[in-house]
């Protein structure tokens, strides 16, 4: 991976994105410590991958959902009267 001085990015941002976009990512570095990692937001870097909807279709929710265990909850606050 390239590793670009924070000068050097700067007087070259456009063409530097542009590699990044294209999938050559690089390092920004001010005085030889790296600094920033620049990759395409396609990239999944791990933390951003979507899990919604993983388990589509495994399952389903009956229609009287929310009546379930409505007597037994009931006795369990009221007892039995």
């Amino acid at each position: 991976m390239q590793t670009i001085n924070i000068h050097e990015a700067k007087t070259h941002l456009s063409r530097l994105v542009e590699q990044a976009a294209n999938g050559e990512p690089f390092v920004i570095a001010k005085a030889g410590k790296p600094l920033v990692k620049v990759v395409p937001l396609s990239a999944p870097t791990g933390r951003d991958v979507k899990r919604l909807g993983f388990l589509a279709g495994e399952f389903s929710v009956p229609d009287d959902f929310d009546e379930m265990g409505k007597k037994e909850i009931e006795n369990l606050f009221e007892g039995d009267a």
